[in-house]
């Protein structure tokens, strides 16, 4: 358990940091566990102790870069969050940031740990934009139901069928999830 403010917790912020900026300086593929722990000021025993390898670091980088730092944003009506949460997410994940982060996070972790954490995100976030639709009264499907009929395919798409992803697609996932 990582204490929050304890050295654990300082030490997994100055890998972390050491990581995003030596990737953005060399590139990701040009990282190595040295490289990240003079940069960080740590040994590399430090980082196999507690990471195990290169892909473990960066798939836990990655699960942090892609929770969210907000909650979504509430545009009055559930179509309306729910279409801005989609497209935000198409956004950020089919970029190539956020392509190389799931693809990180996934290799790193092959029990799949990671994944439900990222799973874990946006099924969060939905709950807020499905809890506010009920208290206003509209009526809204359940998270389940959402993650199955929008996060889902977008994320196949955004892995493996990339080519004309666009934000017209998100929005037919939402209207086809919302109409049901």
């Amino acid at each position: 358990m990582v204490r929050p403010g304890g050295r654990s917790a300082r030490v997994q912020a100055a890998v972390h940091t050491a990581v995003r900026e030596l990737a953005s300086e060399v590139g990701r593929d040009a990282l190595t566990v040295p490289m990240v722990a003079q940069r960080a000021g740590v040994t590399p025993s430090t980082i196999y102790r507690r990471w195990g390898d290169l892909q473990a670091l960066l798939s836990d980088v990655a699960v942090e870069r892609l929770r969210p730092e907000t909650e979504p944003a509430d545009h009055g009506t559930l179509v309306s969050d729910l279409t801005a949460w989609a497209e935000e997410f198409l956004d950020e994940m089919a970029s190539p940031p956020g392509r190389a982060y799931i693809r990180d996070a996934l290799l790193g972790d092959p029990d799949g740990g990671n994944a439900g954490q990222c799973s874990a995100y946006a099924a969060e976030q939905i709950d807020v934009i499905v809890r506010r639709a009920s208290e206003r009264g509209e009526p809204a499907p359940d998270v389940e139901t959402v993650v199955d009929q929008v996060v889902a395919p977008l994320m196949y798409r955004i892995l493996f069928r990339p080519d004309g992803l666009d934000t017209a697609y998100a929005r037919r996932l939402v209207a086809g999830a919302l109409s049901r």
